[in-house]
């Protein structure tokens, strides 16, 4: 039997659904809310298209914490290989960088978008744009989708319309109210992946500084509650970056529930105290009669300089042979522990992702068909599913949303 599907969202895990239930025989029809599909996938990874990771199987799922059991017969369906084979068959040849981030050799993720559309419209599927799903029904057999004035009927949809940050490439939380309708719990919904706000200025004075090979810690009510290697950035309102962004989903909660939150910086993580003591040592006795300020150029970038001055009450005048035991024992803690408190965090509608969604026990791991409403799939951001930064998601995306398509074309 020849099943007609309805696919609603025309993301990632949207457009490789279409593709793959096409491709298995499914009269497929994409709607798509915005002008043009693929919106949000355009600036992924600052637009040089961060697809995916290659890291192997066990770990790639720890980056997903508590549900990461959830993903894996999605995975065992499409992983990082198929990804990569894919988008090779499409014209778009992959590269891997730092941390396993797989990129298109072209550093263009618009070329991502244009290979996904072709794949969908070439396995058959018809793409609609400018088409809101406002209203979707459980009939007798099938359903009855709304979109304007237009209904439409089918088998079987599947749900992918993303999640509820960057509403204005069309990710608007929709999905969460079509989901409802047909029966399903939402885990409420917070941002993840997302800038914080931290208290005073500081920050924003080093507005525009990107550091590399550094470690972020997060404590709550003064314990540790994550930490992070690798690059973060400082900017007007406080701290972003990829090992920030990492820490936000435990450091948002924190702050919902009214926690003290803070993030300490280890600028020389490399060096335990004991070593960075004698460093100190070797620098202020090698250059004496060298002002701190001048000396603290060859310790870090030279915007970090004021802050730690204030922050340590050393004279930048002081020459270095005069900086006492202690003065040099407060550098040395203000290096390993640079501090800030979180005061909150950025809109939801600036999260790179969406922590919450449709409840994962009202799902079928193994085919993404609900379990709630029958003939219903759901793939993606809409789903209780959430990962750090570094492509996690996205191939996330493109799993679940393979899975769905597959299980809506084949499925009796």
């Amino acid at each position: 039997m020849k099943h007609t599907v309805i696919v609603i969202g025309g993301g990632p895990s949207g457009l490789l659904a279409a593709a793959t239930a096409a491709s298995r025989g499914a009269s497929v029809t994409l709607l798509e809310r915005m002008d043009r599909p693929g919106r949000k996938l355009r600036i992924c990874g600052k637009g040089r298209g961060n697809i995916g990771n290659t890291a192997p199987l066990d770990e790639f799922l720890t980056h997903f914490g508590k549900n990461f059991r959830f993903l894996r017969p999605a995975l065992a369906h499409f992983f990082t290989p198929d990804t990569i084979d894919l988008l090779e068959s499409l014209g778009v040849p992959t590269k891997e960088e730092r941390g396993g981030r797989l990129f298109p050799v072209s550093d263009s993720a618009q070329d991502l978008v244009d290979a996904f559309v072709r794949h969908a419209r070439t396995s058959g599927a018809t793409i609609r744009t400018g088409c809101r799903v406002s209203d979707i029904r459980r009939l007798a057999e099938g359903f009855e989708i709304t979109s304007g004035p237009h209904t439409l009927k089918a088998d079987r949809v599947i749900l992918a319309t993303g999640g509820a940050s960057y509403p204005a490439t069309g990710s608007t939380g929709d999905g969460y109210d079509l989901a409802r309708r047909l029966g399903h719990g939402i885990t409420t919904i917070t941002p993840a992946l997302i800038p914080l706000v931290t208290a005073g200025d500081a920050a924003g004075r080093m507005q525009g500084l990107s550091l590399k090979n550094v470690r972020a810690e997060l404590r709550v009510d003064g314990k540790k509650a994550g930490e992070q290697m690798g690059e973060m950035l400082f900017t007007h309102f406080g701290l972003s970056g990829p090992i920030i962004l990492t820490l936000s989903k435990a450091a948002v909660q924190a702050v919902d529930q009214g926690k003290k939150t803070e993030i300490f910086i280890d600028l020389k993580p490399a060096l335990d105290p004991a070593k960075l003591d004698a460093r100190l040592l070797r620098d202020l006795g090698e250059h004496g009669k060298m002002h701190v300020e001048n000396l603290l150029r060859g310790l870090m970038p030279p915007k970090l300089i004021p802050i730690c001055l204030e922050q340590t009450g050393l004279a930048g005048d002081k020459a270095a042979h005069q900086v006492s035991a202690e003065e040099r024992k407060r550098l040395r803690l203000w290096l390993k522990e640079l501090r800030f408190t979180v005061s909150g965090y950025r809109p939801l509608r600036e999260a790179i992702v969406t922590a919450g969604g449709v409840s994962l026990t009202e799902v079928n791991p193994k085919t993404m068909q609900s379990r709630i409403c029958p003939g219903l799939f759901l793939a993606g951001e809409v789903l209780d599913m959430d990962a750090d930064t570094g492509g996690f998601n996205l191939q996330a995306a493109l799993s679940t949303g393979h899975l769905a398509g597959l299980s809506a074309a084949t499925a009796p």
